[in-house]
């Protein structure tokens, strides 16, 4: 195996990569809007739901009530009649709609139970899970408050001293940014060395290099590493310019010790994208075990949900996979601003794991140039 070869070859990869447009817009989608979407777009509690108010009673108590729901968990009340009420959900305008009773404040004071109804627009399911025990809470504190006169704090036997750690503002956007960039880590890994190796297949060149004094092992190590490269150099403009630029996420520990974890992660992957390569042999077909792979590794790695809360069946069979350490690595190195001392099983895992993909994917691709 030349050093020379795998280097020309490795160009001749970057070169074929710069010359197709859909991949370089998926390079950039996904190190960039998608992460930023991610953390901002999609989020998972409760943000600016839309919400109505029908106010029958219009005494203290109900604007009380009325002037509890504001940003950034709900938008402004709209204040409407009854009969907009049904006609505003219908059009998907309001995610809960209040209706307040008549004689609400006096049925209050008089002891009395009043209901108020609330319709809630179930299609919004974030939202509409989260949001009904908000509205709930609301409703019941500004009641109790209302009847006391007063606001007393509740006197507890025991006083919590709450300290939050590596999330200081429990901001739900920071995990899903780095989940976001490993996500975009492995699938674009996976996707540019199979894609790189059906290509040349397709374009009828694998023929020409079998032809050339060059070898398998040379071949597949050379599209590792220049497609590795690649996704590697964007990984690391994407912390810096759109991690820690525009979304403000702060980063504790070594960004170069999470990129050497990201090139022993890409190591593996890169061989797992070529095996798959090699078993689907056209794109179409290369799609389809994409989607098979991705999806278990993305939502049983850790990332999605935490490993305590699988089964322990799916936690022993999720060790082989890469995901599973890389996981592990950078949130720990990012977020906890863990050293080498504390994440070096992780990287002895991925290394172990990327050579046994190495070695598996080589034979497999040896198979696939006969």
């Amino acid at each position: 195996m030349r050093a020379s070869h795998i280097f020309q070859l490795g160009i001749k990869e970057l070169r074929g990569l710069s010359r197709d447009p859909v991949l370089l817009i998926l390079i950039v989608y996904a190190f960039t809007l998608n992460i930023y979407t991610a953390a901002e777009a999609i989020p998972e509690t409760l943000n600016r739901a839309p919400i109505a108010i029908v106010d029958e009673d219009r005494s203290p108590a109900s604007s009380r009530i009325v002037s509890a729901f504001y940003p950034p968990y709900f938008m402004p009340p709209n204040l409407i009649s009854q009969h907009e009420m049904d006609t505003r959900m219908d059009e998907g305008l309001d995610t809960f709609a209040l209706d307040i009773p008549p004689n609400f404040q006096r049925d209050l004071l008089a002891g009395k139970s009043p209901t108020i109804q609330v319709n809630v627009d179930a299609t919004r399911m974030t939202q509409a899970f989260s949001g009904g025990g908000y509205v709930q809470a609301i409703v019941t504190d500004e009641v109790r408050e209302f009847l006391d006169r007063y606001r007393s704090p509740a006197v507890v036997p025991v006083d919590l001293a709450l300290r939050t750690r590596f999330n200081q503002e429990l901001n739900k956007g920071w995990f899903g940014t780095i989940t976001e960039v490993i996500t975009s880590i492995t699938m674009l890994s996976i996707i540019l060395t199979g894609a790189a190796l059906i290509r040349e297949r397709e374009h009828g060149t694998i023929e020409h290099l079998l032809v050339m004094p060059v070898t398998p092992t040379e071949i597949m190590v050379s599209k590792i590493w220049s497609m590795g490269l690649v996704v590697l150099i964007a990984t690391a403009v994407s912390l810096s310019v759109v991690v820690q630029g525009m979304l403000a996420v702060p980063i504790e520990g070594s960004i170069w010790l999470f990129l050497l974890g990201t090139a022993l992660h890409l190591f593996a992957t890169a061989c797992m994208g070529i095996f798959l390569a090699t078993v689907a042999g056209a794109m179409p077909q290369f799609g389809l075990l994409l989607m098979l792979v991705l999806l278990p590794l993305q939502m049983l790695s850790g990332a999605v949900t935490p490993r305590e809360s699988m089964p322990e069946v799916v936690q022993w069979l999720m060790l082989p996979a890469p995901n599973t350490h890389f996981v592990i690595l950078a949130q720990s190195v990012l977020f906890r601003g863990a050293g080498l001392d504390v994440v070096w099983p992780q990287l002895l895992a991925l290394f172990a794991i990327g050579v046994i993909l190495f070695l598996f994917s080589l034979q497999q691709f040896r198979r696939f140039l006969r």
